[in-house]
């Protein structure tokens, strides 16, 4: 059996780490399974990209198709035309892809063309926003996939109220848990600090990269006037995201308070989640990756796909507005019963594989 994986950003290699790991651990057990793995390139910063793939272990990409900093629309239209070469030169049995982004949908949507089934990591998951380019990709590729493999319970009811056992008749849905939890136990014990940052000094964590706040002016303003009033009380740690870096630059926007890192390793970020006290973030990734370390999170966004920790209080939506944001940092009381939610006890990947290899594809 062979799988073409399609990957083209960081929380995408973190995911395939885990399950590129279970897949080679089922060949050596003499498991006829191989794994040829695709690069979009959609995030083309080598600390965004190569460092994932060198520090995690990752087999080096097959193919690297370098193909990043267009529109939406460019992006996704080369990645379809690229990915479906790949596809016709390897003729795999699954196509397997990660999340929401453009090298999701692009890579869903060229297997689909040509009549090879897709196998979809993080099925189900929903923001409920459609201005969210991550919303209509996540949605278009549960559409296509053969297979989707669901991190939670609430994916599994999105899927249902959807109505898909009326729309996927030919396809196969499961409950399988969240392989970056996967990541999480296993990486952190390489964890190691950034150059440059004290091992013992308290602060909290930002990131900062959707569109929707980095591109509008009183959005980034907010949450920059937000993180500087917290400096007063505690350093702010917040690894720059190179578009977010730009947009920065030219804003005018004075971030001398804010401790500011080039984009970090995931092994440096893992050490960073585990030391620092809160986390300030507009990533879905991050806002799991913080549950998983018990830390407090505020997700600069108005909506999340992971609802469930929002519902049982480990997270808290603050958007943007810094009166919002300092309002929720000061008084805002998390709950502490970490045990209450459920992302498959760090065993999701062995799930995806072996749904990889169970179902009949050929017939």
């Amino acid at each position: 059996m062979k799988v073409v994986t399609v990957l083209g950003a960081r929380p995408q290699f973190i995911k395939a780490g885990s399950v590129s790991r279970e897949i080679a651990r089922q060949r050596d057990l003499g498991t006829d399974l191989t794994e040829v793995i695709v690069h979009t390139g959609q995030h083309f910063d080598n600390n965004m990209s190569d460092v994932f793939f060198q520090e995690m272990r990752i087999p080096a990409p097959d193919y690297h198709l370098g193909i990043g900093g267009k529109s939406h629309g460019a992006m996704t239209g080369r990645m379809l035309e690229r990915i479906e070469e790949v596809l016709v030169e390897q003729q795999p049995d699954w196509t397997l892809v990660y999340g929401d982004t453009n090298s999701t949908l692009a890579g869903a949507l060229a297997a689909c063309k040509l009549g090879i089934p897709v196998a979809h990591v993080e099925a189900g998951l929903r923001s409920f926003n459609m201005a969210m380019p991550e919303e209509i990709n996540r949605i278009l590729t549960d559409r296509v996939s053969r297979l989707l493999l669901c991190p939670t319970q609430t994916a599994m009811h999105n899927l249902e109220r959807e109505g898909i056992a009326d729309w996927k008749t030919d396809a196969d849905w499961l409950l399988c848990g969240d392989v970056m939890l996967d990541g999480a136990l296993f990486y952190s014990q390489f964890a190691t600090p950034p150059e440059g940052v004290p091992e013992h000094e308290t602060f909290v964590l930002c990131t900062v990269h959707r569109a929707e706040n980095t591109d509008n002016p009183g959005r980034i303003a907010g949450v920059i006037d937000a993180l500087n009033a917290i400096t007063h009380e505690c350093k702010v740690i917040f690894p720059v995201h190179p578009r977010t870096k730009n947009i920065l630059l030219k804003s005018g926007l004075d971030v001398s308070r804010l401790t500011l890192l080039d984009p970090v390793g995931y092994l440096n970020m893992l050490w960073l989640l585990k030391h620092c006290t809160h986390v300030f973030t507009d990533s879905g990734g991050l806002q799991k990756e913080a549950f998983y370390f018990q830390k407090p999170c505020f997700t600069l966004r108005n909506e999340t796909e992971w609802v469930e920790l929002v519902d049982h209080g480990f997270n808290v939506l603050v958007g943007t507005e810094a009166e919002n944001i300092l309002h929720s940092w000061r008084g805002h009381k998390f709950s502490s019963q970490w045990d209450a939610l459920w992302y498959g006890a760090g065993k999701a990947s062995q799930v995806v594989v072996h749904a990889l290899q169970g179902i009949n594809v050929k017939g």
